[in-house]
């Protein structure tokens, strides 16, 4: 997905649980960046042979098993990302750090209870 897909669907998540704020748009901007990079890298991985760990060889000629770079790179654009995501709410931690109110159960009286039940 490019950038400016990214981040219409990060907006339109943010809005969907009352976190946007015009004042977040660079935020988003920057995960939507995060998030196209770590989606060409992932690309490029597959389209290697998604293999996960690599023959390197070092300057004295000494071949040695590395975890693959590009895997390296994904966790590592994963991790910003995820950064970007608990700041925006879109996590549940996020969330309840940006609106306590949204995982507490809604109050309701006994009498309204009742008239619920009445119809």
């Amino acid at each position: 997905m490019n950038r400016k897909k990214w981040a219409e669907l990060i907006t339109a998540n943010c809005k969907s649980i009352g976190t946007y704020k015009v004042e977040f748009d660079p935020v988003i901007d920057t995960l939507a960046g995060v998030l196209e990079k770590r989606d060409k890298v992932e690309q490029e991985f597959q389209e290697a042979g998604a293999e996960a760990v690599i023959i390197h060889t070092n300057q004295g000629g000494n071949a040695n098993m590395t975890k693959n770079p590009m895997l390296v790179a994904i966790g590592e654009l994963n991790t910003q990302a995820l950064a970007y995501w608990r700041d925006l709410g879109l996590t549940p931690a996020g969330l309840r750090k940006l609106n306590e109110q949204a995982f507490q159960k809604k109050k309701t009286s006994a009498l309204a209870e009742v008239l619920k039940e009445l119809g």
